[in-house]
C-alpha cells in the first residue's frame, strides 16, 4: 500500500523523499534518474512502403459494394423478374457489377444484404439471391413477405441479410420468382450490397 501511495505523489515530492516516480520516459529514484529510450524512434523511421502496404491490406479487407436499381426484366419462360443494378457506393477491386450480376474477384467471407419494395396485388411477394459458380447454382437467401389486403396501396418491403463464404469467380443475382412483378425501383427502397468481413 505504501508503494502505491508513493507512486502517486508528485515528481518533486517523490524525488525529495528518495522514492521512485515515473513520468513519461523518465523514472526518478533514490540514485538520480534514468531516461528510457524513446518509443517513437521505430515509428518515425518507418519506411513509406510499409504504410502503403498496410493501407492496401486494409482496403482489401474492407471491400464493399452497394447497388441501386436501374431496371427490371421479366422472363416469362422462367416466371421470374430480374433486377439490373448500378453502383451506388463501392471500395476496393474485389467485387464487380455487370447489369444483373455481381462477380466476386476476391474470395472471402461476405455480409450480403438486400431489400425490395413491392407494389403488387399478389398475396405473397419475395426475392431470392442466387450464387453461381462453375455451373453449380445455390440459393443463398430467400425473402418472403405477405402483401397487404388493401388493394389500393399494395406496398410492402422485404429485407434479408446473411454471412457467406464466396469463392473467386462466383456470381450473385437477385431475382423475384414471379413474372412481371411490380417493384418500386428507387435507391432508398430497393437495394443490394455486400462487404468483406
Amino acid at each position: 500500500m505504501a508503494e502505491i501511495t508513493q507512486r502517486s505523489r508528485p515528481l518533486d515530492t517523490a524525488r525529495d523523499e528518495g522514492g521512485i516516480c515515473c513520468d513519461s520516459a523518465v523514472c526518478y529514484g533514490a540514485s538520480g534518474y534514468h531516461r528510457f529510450p524513446e518509443r517513437r524512434t521505430h515509428a518515425a523511421g518507418r519506411d513509406k512502403r510499409d504504410v502503403t502496404k498496410q493501407r492496401k491490406r486494409r482496403e482489401k479487407r474492407h471491400t464493399f459494394l452497394h447497388l441501386v436499381p436501374v431496371s427490371s426484366q421479366s422472363y416469362n419462360g422462367h416466371d421470374t423478374t430480374v433486377l439490373s443494378w448500378a453502383v451506388g457506393q463501392s471500395r476496393g477491386q474485389g467485387l464487380q457489377v455487370s447489369a444483373d450480376t455481381v462477380t466476386v474477384e476476391a474470395e472471402g467471407t461476405y455480409f450480403i444484404y438486400s431489400q425490395v419494395l413491392y407494389k403488387d396485388t399478389t398475396w405473397v411477394m419475395g426475392h431470392v439471391i442466387t450464387k453461381r459458380l462453375k455451373g453449380a447454382e445455390t440459393k443463398l437467401m430467400k425473402c418472403l413477405k405477405s402483401m397487404p389486403s388493401n388493394v389500393s396501396q399494395p406496398l410492402n418491403t422485404c429485407y434479408t441479410a446473411g454471412i457467406y463464404f464466396l469463392e473467386s469467380g462466383s456470381t450473385l443475382q437477385l431475382s423475384v420468382p414471379r413474372k412481371s412483378a411490380e417493384l418500386i425501383l428507387t435507391a432508398h427502397t430497393t437495394f443490394m450490397g455486400l462487404f468483406n468481413i
